[in-house]
């Protein structure tokens, strides 16, 4: 690993927590893969805490088990949201996507830290569980995802103060089980149109995420942009992938309703 951090930088005295409400606006694919897109308004809490095991800021929540100065261990998140099948041509008929979350460990790795900490890159290595639920009364395991990535923070871009620019990258991995909760097609459920298919396990595409956001003292304002691809995917040829390389994209504001009187330590 290349590492070129100053020794003696200096930490930052930031509250434990800080607390805001406001609104976002994303638009993006039904699920990968689909030619049919999704609008959703919707209320978001700002939550920002810096504890020494709990952790979350604008564009993740983590639990922070291990961590040297080159090497984290941490819990990696992600999901998906329900897609109703009788408002989805490609699903017509078949059982509805129940909303999925995805679980499990992350190990990071610091490759390139600038002296002056304003340009950190890391690899991510995360390996989750993906369970479906349609209520908290029945969740069912659906498959495992292994989502290596690249990920670059980089504080001031192009000399504008006060922004952050994060840029993510990296293969999606995904095994049998997972692939064909989303893109498999039993006989039952085959048509004219919509030929039986079962998923295989492996490659799952591609992803990249550009997030731009600034903090002013009484709100933040955050937007991003990810670019999907499922060329080459294991499942590419499902009859329910209509759209092999998709676009999302999000923006959000809120504002800055409290913060606590403890201060913390913050190197980055």
């Amino acid at each position: 690993m290349l590492g070129l951090a100053a020794a003696g930088a200096q930490a930052q005295q930031l509250p434990l927590w800080e607390l805001g409400a406001g609104a976002a606006a994303l638009s993006f694919p039904a699920y990968r893969g689909s030619n049919e897109r999704r609008f959703w308004l919707l209320p978001v809490p700002y939550i920002i805490y810096r504890g020494e095991f709990l952790q979350a800021d604008e564009r993740r929540m983590r639990g922070l088990f291990y961590h040297t100065d080159r090497a984290e261990l941490d819990v990696s998140i992600n999901g998906s949201v329900p897609v109703d099948s009788s408002k989805n041509d490609a699903r017509r008929g078949m059982p509805d996507l129940d909303a999925t979350l995805e679980i499990g460990p992350g190990l990071n790795l610091e490759l390139l830290e600038t002296a002056d900490r304003g340009t950190r890159l890391e690899l991510r290595l995360p390996l989750r569980a993906a369970f479906a639920s349609n209520n908290l009364a029945h969740v069912r395991h659906v498959g495992w995802v292994f989502q290596p990535q690249l990920n670059a923070d980089v504080r001031d871009p192009l000399g504008f103060a006060g922004w952050k620019l994060g840029l993510l990258a990296g293969p999606v991995f995904s095994d049998r089980r997972y692939n064909r909760y989303f893109y498999g097609v039993e006989p039952a459920f085959a048509t004219a149109l919509r030929p039986a298919y079962s998923a295989g396990g492996g490659y799952g595409g591609v992803q990249m995420i550009g997030a731009l956001s600034k903090r002013y003292r009484e709100f933040w304002v955050g937007a991003f942009v990810k670019w999907d691809s499922l060329h080459g995917a294991a499942f590419a040829d499902s009859p329910l992938v209509r759209d092999r390389q998709g676009v999302a994209a999000g923006f959000s504001i809120a504002w800055i309703l409290g913060e606590s009187k403890a201060r913390v330590d913050v190197t980055r």
